[in-house]
């Protein structure tokens, strides 16, 4: 069942970079399973020559980086890094000079550990747009339901063919398209605060995906912290509030 769905998804892609006409497309190569899986659907879909993977290191692990280079040595695709950690550490200066100076405030934790996905997409749409390429997304349907994702940065992208799936699923088709199994294994971590991802979130992957698939999960803490997340992350997936001026128009 996943291996066809997967192969539906990869043609999914073919069409739609063809349907664009793009040269090519750019993913962030995190070295975890989301991004590795997206790179082996990518080079399936329009071939390794036209993928471009782009580590993007902000005062991060080494070991991911290991991990980002064993999956281009993996797939063969072109691999770019470009190291943020300067450009963090002035940004986040700069902004909290700023506060200090004119609110009084001090920028807050989640605040900074939120530009750094967003210099994150900035550099991949300044290699895409350069390229005449596309960005394609990488977050899974789990992280979308509880809002695990930084809007404008993680979540943002041209197109995303893993955005229906499930962790598991994810996994599995990392699994049919040959991910290693290191990468596959690895506990998820968006390498933004030194935990794992289901640390931060206080629920696991499990049972967000039995919400998902069942609308409940056997541990009732943990259901009503998903529907909070849910529901308190509802802006992250919805189009942007404008105003409903009418007006007669021209074009659609």
């Amino acid at each position: 069942m996943i291996e066809k769905e997967a192969e539906n998804a990869i043609q999914w892609m073919k069409e739609y970079v063809e349907k664009t006409g793009t040269k090519g497309i750019v993913v962030g190569n995190s070295g975890g399973k989301d991004s590795a899986t997206v790179i082996a659907m990518a080079t399936k879909a329009i071939g390794k020559e036209k993928v471009v993977a782009v580590s993007m290191p902000c005062h991060s692990n080494h070991k991911d980086f290991e991990d980002a280079k064993l999956v281009v040595e993996t797939f063969g695709v072109r691999f770019l890094t470009v190291d943020l950690s300067n450009c963090y550490d002035q940004m986040e200066r700069d902004i909290q000079l700023e506060l200090n100076k004119t609110e009084g405030k001090e920028l807050s934790k989640e605040a900074t550990i939120n530009i750094k996905p967003r210099l994150r997409m900035t550099t991949l749409y300044g290699i895409a747009q350069t390229l005449g390429y596309l960005v394609v997304g990488t977050g899974n349907l789990c992280e979308s339901m509880v809002g695990y994702t930084t809007k404008w940065g993680d979540s943002a992208s041209d197109f995303n063919p893993i955005g229906n799936f499930t962790v598991e699923e994810v996994l599995q088709i990392g699994r049919y398209l040959g991910v290693p199994e290191k990468i596959l294994k690895k506990a998820p971590n968006d390498g933004l605060g030194g935990l794992t991802d289901e640390e931060k979130m206080g629920v696991t992957y499990g049972q967000i995906t039995e919400m998902i698939e069942t609308g409940d999960t056997d541990d009732e803490k943990a259901k009503q912290e998903i529907l909070r997340k849910f529901q308190s992350s509802k802006h992250k997936r919805e189009p942007i509030p404008v105003y409903p001026l009418e007006r007669k128009r021209f074009y659609v």
